[in-house]
């Protein structure tokens, strides 16, 4: 099933793109190329049960299942290990990214707590998305009676993007909710 949002890029956003930018070639146009949603388990080192919630919990999201990351050094103020698991992570394209997007923008986003929109520095100078979520419970799939350990995540867009300001038209059309920047 296709998904909505990715209706309204074909349809409505490149074209948009097309005629703000002035770009001749449609495949020069903005797209986003992947999504990545990945969470420290750092400090559920020792915790299989709260680690398993957490892999359970990225897997709900994100409708895939996701791969350890390993630290690549020991740090001994942190208590790690070369080649102990810090991290999980999923990258999503194709169906699932744009599925996974229409439920951030959707659902999740206005369910979080004194949201006041995505800061617009959080889009880099190639024109990517990077932003966090601090609980995993704004998302439907997740039942909060289930639920013994709260994780927050990050979420990477990247994009094709050349500039900043291409990326951030692109996410505005999209329907993620910036912060209005004051002119002061």
């Amino acid at each position: 099933m296709t998904s909505f949002l990715k209706e309204k890029y074909n349809k409505e956003i490149v074209p948009a793109l097309k005629e703000k930018f002035e770009i001749k070639n449609v495949m020069a146009v903005p797209k986003i190329l992947k999504v990545s949603v990945n969470s420290g388990i750092g400090k559920y080192q020792k915790e299989k049960e709260a680690m398993d919630e957490i892999v359970k919990g990225i897997t709900d999201i994100s409708s895939q299942k996701p791969v350890f990351s390993k630290s690549k050094k020991s740090i001994s103020g942190f208590k790690i290990r070369e080649g102990q698991e810090v991290g999980v992570a999923v990258t999503l394209r194709g169906e699932r990214m744009w599925h996974f997007l229409e439920r951030l923008i959707g659902s999740a986003l206005p369910r979080v707590r004194d949201f006041r929109g995505i800061d617009p520095k959080n889009v880099d100078r190639d024109g990517n998305l990077n932003m966090a979520v601090r609980e995993h419970l704004v998302f439907p799939e997740i039942v909060p009676e289930s639920v013994h350990n709260i994780f927050g995540f990050q979420v990477n867009v990247t994009t094709s993007a050349k500039t900043r300001e291409e990326g951030l038209e692109l996410f505005r059309l999209l329907g993620f909710p910036f912060k209005k920047e004051d002119n002061q």
